[in-house]
């Protein structure tokens, strides 16, 4: 079954085609061929590209289905010029895998690379949209209001089993239940480079790296004494979008200082339901942020790199699923200071590392004005965050040794307050007795010349102030035969330690141990022998226990954390890409996910299915053309498959399971370079269909949407 395109001077003929696919109905191996001539009546095959079954119950009509493959077409058979966004992929560098350069034939870890020219063509998208583009990576929200909340689920997993690093060194936000950072804090312009590195990680990174490690690496200083960039773009919902920039470089020290500004008016982000009359108003949202680096050759050896980050969020919310309020908003502020020093130890080096992170989180619900209400709540979280690192990177012959130890302690200070009809409500804990700290040591080896066996290992010891002590290891082999087929497998351990609001707060448990995990993964990749292309299968399994859960106590009427569940998730992912002829470029993956957890209710022991909110199945695939030496274009389609949601309705107010349908969004992108490259003319068009569709029960998500600006470098 395929679609065969024929080009002359236009898209001739148009071949074969089913409007509504199931997963019996497209068998495992369906092939598209993309063919086209560069004369009359000529005809080429340039590639294969792998489809994967669609999730179960996607219905995409005939001209949804068109319009997409027929923007493919033309990418596809337009003349273009030889520039290409294409690396080597055997030997691309990544940093994350053993927090060293490392190529990627060198290492088993599974590792996706999103570079600067992929951020730089990403248009008006902010850093969760562009993430949520990845093979294993749903993030909830990056599609919704667009000041909504993210939660990233790596390969099915809970949000606070994927942790975030910046330049390598881990950042939380102590305020939040499971304290993982609130990815709308990285604004999209200071970022260099992001590595999405999958399975557990940690032996290297700690606490919270279960699923994984997202590695956002920052910009730095130029090449030249003074040189800058720039950003403006508008669009749908009165969104602004602002960024400026200036580097440089002058002898022994560069710098990079950066500004970022983000509004929107946004969408309801509650669905109005059908019975209500009257209309929801729009929940808006305004960013800040603030980025300045310095970096300093002290040294022949010696280089220092101090840090400031600066971000504030403010923005409105709903009450609640299918529930309007116009009094509701929020504010996030996050400051970040530190400081990086890398020191030269004949071959090898020392990395001194520093971060001090302070996160201050209110939220404000004022109802006095509202007919037939009189409440008022005031909820207060301010956070303070180090973390110190030490650590060696030493070569003996064909091994590297990875040997270090870290230090992270946090405090919290919390405040509530509520009133209504005269009823008050109020709580305070302080930062003296609501703290926690934590010391690691860790080693790493890894062997391997990158032309056959290849293997890491090392473990990770911990010792916390409130539950003692807990390990952690990995052992990563891979093999690559003939420098195109390699087979790598991944069994690790991971943990997460309780955050302060688990330990502290009116619901706390000073008793919880830390989340332990067991992971195993394994697969192949293939790459051709040019390094243009690969294909990647992957099949991984993860176990999870001692869960900190939420628990009601029946008899006593309380609630508190404790740790109770088992999860078990297992699934496998299919990504590629491919670049042809230096001036197409083609991206797909396939991911699929299943997971079930065990608990005791009433002395029974229970298993079902949990992973809510994020899809068993998802499908993207990316088709990018440079259509001569100034204009890009590319087109995206998006399948995420069914996913579920819990509700609970008035008036009994019962746990209810409720079904969020499969959706498809297919999405246009162009830009165009003038006065040699220094200026880009970009457009986006998101869900060019205006699917209806929803990512959390009873909220709403955009339509169609369009949005338009300039990047400029000086």
């Amino acid at each position: 079954m395929g679609r065969t395109f024929r080009h002359k001077a236009t898209i001739e003929k148009w071949e074969g085609g089913k409007t509504r696919y199931k997963p019996e109905d497209l068998p495992v191996a369906s092939h598209y061929h993309f063919a086209f001539g560069r004369k009359a009546g000529e005809e080429a095959t340039l590639g294969v590209l792998l489809f994967l079954p669609i999730p179960k119950a996607v219905t995409l009509k005939t001209s949804i289905m068109k319009h997409f493959f027929a923007v493919a077409a033309l990418i596809i058979s337009s003349p273009a010029f030889a520039q290409s966004d294409s690396s080597k992929t055997l030997n691309e560098v990544v940093v994350s895998a053993n927090k060293f350069p490392n190529k990627t034939a060198f290492t088993g870890k599974v590792v996706t690379v999103i570079n600067r020219q992929d951020i730089e063509r990403a248009g008006s998208r902010d850093l969760s949209q562009l993430i949520n583009e990845q093979g294993g990576l749903y993030i909830n929200g990056a599609n919704s209001n667009p000041g909504k909340d993210r939660s990233i689920y790596l390969r099915g997993a809970r949000v606070e089993h994927t942790l975030i690093t910046i330049d390598g060194v881990p950042v939380y936000d102590a305020t939040g239940i499971g304290s993982n950072f609130d990815i709308r804090q990285i604004p999209i312009e200071s970022v260099e480079r992001i590595e999405v590195l999958k399975g557990s990680q940690s032996t290297l990174y700690g606490s919270d790296a279960i699923a994984g490690v997202i590695n956002i690496i920052t910009r730095k200083g130029g090449t030249k004494p003074v040189g800058g960039n720039g950003l403006l773009s508008y669009g749908s919902f009165r969104t602004v979008r602002a960024a400026v920039g200036v580097n440089g470089k002058n002898k022994n020290v560069d710098y990079n200082i950066g500004y970022n500004y983000f509004s929107t008016n946004g969408i309801s982000e509650a669905q109005k339901p059908v019975s209500e009359t009257g209309r929801f108003d729009r929940d808006g949202s305004t960013q800040n942020g603030v980025q300045a680096s310095v970096g300093i050759q002290a040294l022949a050896k010696v280089r220092i790199s101090p840090y400031l980050r600066y971000s504030t969020v403010e923005g409105e919310l709903d009450a609640d699923a299918l529930t309007d309020d116009k009094n509701y908003t929020y504010t996030n502020k996050n400051w970040q200071a530190g400081v990086r020093n890398e020191i030269g130890l004949g071959a090898g080096k020392l990395n001194l590392l520093y971060n001090y992170t302070n996160t201050e989180r209110d939220y404000r619900d004022d109802s006095t004005f509202a007919p037939g209400l009189e409440a008022f709540a005031l909820n207060q979280f301010t956070s303070n965050e180090h973390f110190a690192e030490a650590f060696a990177v030493y070569p003996l012959g064909k091994l590297k040794l990875t040997a270090g130890a870290d230090f992270r302690a946090s405090n919290l200070d919390l405040y509530n307050y509520y009133t209504s009809f005269g009823f008050v409500s109020e709580s305070k804990l302080g930062r003296d007795s609501t703290k926690q700290n934590q010391v690691s040591a860790y080693a790493m080896l890894n062997y391997g010349n990158g032309t056959g066996f290849n293997v890491e290992g090392g473990g990770r010891y911990n010792q916390h102030s409130k539950y003692g002590s807990n390990f952690a290891f990995n052992f990563n082999p891979s093999y690559l035969f003939r420098r195109q087929w390699k087979l790598f497998a991944n069994i690790s351990t991971g943990y997460r330690t309780p955050s302060l609001y688990q330990l502290y707060s009116i619901y706390g448990n000073a008793d919880l141990k830390p989340e332990q995990s067991l992971n195993l993964e394994g697969g192949v990749q293939y790459f051709t022998k040019d390094e243009k292309a690969y294909i990647r299968a992957t099949y991984f399994n993860r176990e999870v226990e001692d869960l900190m859960v939420f628990f009601f106590d029946p008899s006593t009427f309380e609630s508190r954390y404790i740790n109770r569940d088992k999860q078990k998730d297992q699934g496998f992912e299919l990504d590629g890409k491919i670049t042809l002829g230096d001036k197409i470029n083609i991206k797909a993956f396939y991911s699929y996910v299943d997971g079930e957890i065990s608990t005791k209710v009433r002395g029974k022991d229970t298993t079902y299915f949990n992973l809510y909110r994020r899809p068993k199945q998802s499908f993207n695939l990316t088709i990018g053309s440079q259509v001569g030496k100034a204009f890009y274009v590319s087109a995206q389609l998006n399948s995420v498959g069914k996913s579920f949601d819990l509700t609970f309705p008035p008036p009994a107010y019962t746990q209810t399971e409720v079904l969020l349908k499969s959706y498809v969004l297919i999405n246009l992108d162009a830009e165009y370079a003038v006065v040699k490259n220094r200026f880009k003319i970009f457009a986006d068009l998101r869900n060019v269909t205006d699917e209806n569709y929803h990512e959390v029960y009873g909220y709403n998500a955009p339509g169609m949407n369009a949005y338009g600006g300039i990047r400029f470098n000086f």
